[in-house]
């Protein structure tokens, strides 16, 4: 979800959220977003979970090529731009990036820019209010469900449950990153854990960031 204000640190944190631009290196390429606080709010700056999840993905051995993957709450496009790019080869990945209308245009510009042109037809931006759009995905269609900093409304999390159970098939592996700020949060993986298996895989200390990986069932599969 995106488009409401949310307050987090001051200083260095606070300067790079308002910063309108935000760099970074992933699978050997500079990745240039722009980000736009005042107008956008969340759903338009760089959050540390969807750093430290980018970092998992390309370090972490996981193979996203010939994979469906899709990111929920994608805001300025950086993990669906890194796993575009880390799912390049002789069968690519395909990848759709979400978000709620009213930021997809940001959030396509986004895309587009950060993207070589062979691989832009396999990334697509796509209108995804958590509940409200599910008949415009099939049901299970997905290799991977990725969200970053996706879990702090506790008024959506009934939505965000729904949509995953939408998305995922048996064989669907979700990847969440997250901060657990509140008790609101511990109760989303609450919720999560009565529908899926769901165990941590990382955790950053450094930023102190998590990552949950959840799937349908009792098996604790490798990647």
């Amino acid at each position: 979800m995106a488009l409401v204000p949310y307050e987090e640190g001051g200083g260095w944190e606070a300067r790079q959220l308002h910063s309108p631009w935000a760099t970074y290196r992933f699978a050997g390429r500079t990745i240039l977003l722009r980000q736009d606080w005042r107008r956008l709010g969340v759903a338009a700056v760089v959050w540390d979970a969807a750093v430290v999840l980018c970092t998992y993905l390309e370090i972490g051995g996981i193979d996203l090529r010939d994979r469906s993957v899709i990111e929920l709450g994608a805001g300025t496009g950086l993990l669906g731009i890194v796993a575009t790019l880390l799912g390049k080869g002789f069968f690519c990945a395909h990848v759709t990036i979400t978000d709620r209308a009213a930021a997809l245009e940001f959030l396509e510009s986004n895309v587009r820019a950060n993207l070589p042109s062979e691989l832009r037809p396999r990334a697509v931006v796509k209108e995804l209010t958590w509940g409200k759009d599910l008949g415009n995905f099939s049901p299970g269609a997905f290799d991977f469900v990725l969200g970053a900093d996706i879990v702090y409304l506790e008024e959506t999390f009934a939505e965000l449950l729904q949509t995953l159970e939408h998305l995922c098939s048996e064989q669907t592996v979700i990847l969440l990153s997250c901060r657990i700020r509140y008790e609101r949060d511990h109760k989303f993986l609450k919720m999560l854990r009565s529908r899926f298996s769901v165990y941590e895989v990382h955790y950053d200390s450094s930023k102190d960031v998590h990552i949950y990986k959840a799937q349908r069932g009792s098996r604790k599969d490798d990647f």
